[in-house]
């Protein structure tokens, strides 16, 4: 418990920072919807005329924009990117920053296994990423339903966030992962920040291109797609359960590896 709560005021700081950001971007996406509310046909013509490379960059494809939830699915591309990244340099920093800031000696000196030390971390990043989760969907629910009139956008919203809250758990893995493989820890955050960079950007070359689709259950990004949640009403089972198998594998290899490494103390 004292593990847990001294990670809690750690990582405070970067919670509120992240935090307010999303809320900014939130607010201000959905600003820039009333603005253009009037002209929403004309924006999807003008969308539509747009090469199809430039609508995968910007993630205009299959939206309604003359819709508030409509929108905000263009939106949700940024939000889930900035989810993606907060949750990778949390699990990664959360796992590294014993040896990067050499107090891991101090910790495990104390009569408490390296599992137990992980399970501790793992559980506040979780609790992190909860309360990320719920600053983004009640934001989400508050300002898309100002401008949603009669349409009804809480179930897909919830649907939406669903979808968010598996990907921070993957990338949120990845990034422990990382950490508890790698040998300089410093590098840990970078490492994994950039293997999801990597994996958004083919996320995109594969919407601009029908060649690589199959690449499309490599790159978590690709799982959990705006268009597809609301057009569907519904999280694909097969990205479910692949997500699922990403999160065991993720849980049980940081466990594995962290409790074999030689940490730098």
């Amino acid at each position: 418990m004292n593990i847990m709560i001294r990670e809690m005021k750690a990582n405070l700081k970067s919670l509120l920072i992240w935090s307010i950001g999303v809320l900014a971007m939130v607010i201000a996406g959905m600003g820039k919807y009333a603005g253009m509310k009037g002209t929403g046909q004309t924006m999807n013509e003008l969308m539509a005329e747009m090469p199809k490379s430039l609508q995968a960059i910007m993630g205009t494809s299959g939206f309604d924009l003359a819709t508030a939830l409509g929108f905000y699915g263009l939106l949700y591309l940024y939000l889930i990117v900035m989810a993606s990244i907060h949750a990778v340099m949390l699990g990664a920093n959360i796992i590294a920053k014993e040896e990067r800031d050499k107090t891991a000696e101090f910790l495990l000196v104390k009569p408490v296994s390296r599992a137990k030390v992980i399970s501790m971390k793992l559980l506040t990043a979780l609790i992190h990423i909860v309360l990320f989760n719920l600053v983004t969907l009640l934001s989400s629910i508050i300002m898309v339903e100002r401008f949603a009139e009669a349409e009804t956008v809480t179930d897909g919203l919830l649907l939406l966030m669903s979808g968010m809250f598996i990907l921070q758990l993957i990338f949120l893995l990845l990034g422990s992962v990382v950490a508890a493989v790698y040998r300089k820890s410093k590098k840990a955050s970078v490492i994994s920040t950039g293997i999801m960079l990597v994996l958004f950007i083919l996320s995109i070359l594969i919407n601009m291109t029908e060649k690589i689709e199959m690449l499309k259950y490599i790159t978590p990004f690709k799982y959990f797609e705006a268009a597809t949640i609301l057009n569907n009403g519904k999280l694909e089972p097969v990205f479910l359960f692949l997500s699922v198998f990403l999160i065991l594998a993720f849980t049980t290899l940081t466990y594995r590896f962290y409790q074999k490494k030689d940490l730098n103390l």
